[in-house]
């Protein structure tokens, strides 16, 4: 499998999420959204239940949010980090 320095995984249409995945040291989630004043704080909940369900200790999660669910968020995630091959 080749190693990639990053992979993205989704869309930025409506209720949909772009979700960019960097190897780093430790775990660094960054959040920009439109309800991230709402839900910033279970967006970022979601995805780092996501990386400990996967062994994941070292990434940084960029996360451009236009109104997705949990569940969306999620296949985001194991997407891009699947991409990335890690």
């Amino acid at each position: 499998m080749n190693l990639k320095n990053s992979a993205t995984a989704g869309t930025y249409e409506s209720n949909d999420c772009i979700v960019t995945v960097k190897k780093s040291e430790g775990i660094t989630i960054e959040i920009d959204s439109v309800v991230k004043e709402q839900f910033g704080k279970q967006i970022e909940k979601v995805a780092l239940e996501t990386l400990s369900s996967l062994n994941i200790s070292n990434i940084h999660v960029y996360i451009k949010d236009k109104g997705a669910l949990d569940y969306t968020i999620i296949a985001r995630i194991k997407t891009a980090i699947k991409r990335l091959g890690v």
